[in-house]
């Protein structure tokens, strides 16, 4: 097995690595894909550099992870449902939605969330390719969660720990009830596919502890902002106030532990979606992007459908 070109992701973070110059024809050695993937169980994310960019090379780093998984939601767009069963694409055109976030007006601004918190599954890892970058900003955030768990304020922590909280399918920019940001508020609704609102309203809500034990021991607080509707059992005032309180100190401890990625031509990344949360800062709103994402399967087992098994069963029919 050739020897690695590994590089910290920032020296200043405790999570992630760089991985560069890796081929597909190195990563038909099974050997090397095990090293890489006790590298991503290690760090929660490897950024691979100076790598091929097409859909061939996608796919062979994203089996260093395990096989793909459709994505839950059926009216996403799909690159090639038959040829690539599992990658999406991540579309923004002038005109979508906007929202002004501390002054600075944007499209594709997504908070801090992990994929699929809305099912009752999550998936193990995404890794996402520019296919067509924007020329300033569109920047990825990644925020590890086992850095959250040790960083966090202790007094807090106690009270969320052992909680579970309630998500439920919902991309409108108006619903975001947790972790809204300083001078939030939405300018133009997101445009949504065909189908997405009808799937949404018909999907149970989804249930998933705010803190769970790594298979390393590690702990790690795992609350998305986006898309929680609230504690489990403690849907009141008070429960309310805890839930907004741990998202904001979430948006806190990201401004000092979080990596804020900015795309080049020549890369891709992946990352651990037990463990990492991630966001999307946003770009000029008359910019266009294109992202390509894959899914790979891989759940910890945690969550569960809010309704049981009638809703799980009609949930499940519709992926």
């Amino acid at each position: 097995m050739a020897e690695l070109d590994l590089r910290p992701l920032d020296v200043e973070l405790p999570f992630g690595i760089r991985l560069g110059g890796i081929t597909r024809a190195q990563l038909q050695d099974p050997a090397l894909r095990a090293r890489i993937d006790e590298l991503f169980i290690e760090h929660g994310m490897i950024v691979f550099e100076d790598v091929e960019q097409s859909d061939e090379m996608q796919l062979a780093i994203s089996a260093c992870f395990g096989p793909l998984k459709e994505h839950p939601v059926k009216s996403i767009g799909r690159v090639d449902s038959k040829r690539l069963p599992g990658v999406i694409e991540i579309r923004t055109e002038p005109g979508g939605g906007v929202v002004e976030v501390e002054g600075r007006r944007v499209a594709h601004w997504q908070p801090w969330h992990f994929d699929h918190c809305y099912n009752n599954e999550l998936n193990r890892a995404g890794v996402l390719r520019p296919v067509r970058r924007t020329e300033k900003d569109g920047l990825t955030g990644f925020l590890d969660g086992v850095t959250l768990y040790q960083r966090f304020p202790k007094e807090l922590l106690a009270q969320i720990e052992g909680e579970e909280v309630v998500y439920h399918l919902s991309t409108n920019y108006d619903d975001l009830k947790f972790g809204r940001p300083r001078d939030y508020r939405a300018i133009t609704s997101k445009q949504l596919p065909p189908g997405f609102k009808e799937q949404a309203d018909a999907m149970p809500r989804a249930i998933h502890p705010a803190v769970w034990t790594r298979p390393t021991a590690d702990k790690c607080l795992h609350v998305s902002p986006y898309m929680s509707e609230g504690i489990l059992g403690h849907e009141t005032a008070q429960g309310d106030a805890l839930l907004e309180a741990v998202c904001q100190v979430i948006n806190q401890l990201a401004e000092e532990c979080s990596h804020r990625h900015q795309w080049v031509g020549n890369e891709m990344v992946a990352w651990d979606n037990l463990r990492m949360l991630h966001c999307t800062f946003g770009h000029d709103p008359n910019d266009s992007r294109l992202m390509y994402r894959t899914t790979i399967k891989g759940d910890y087992g945690l969550g569960r459908w809010e309704t049981g098994n009638a809703a799980r069963e009609a949930a499940d029919a519709m992926a």
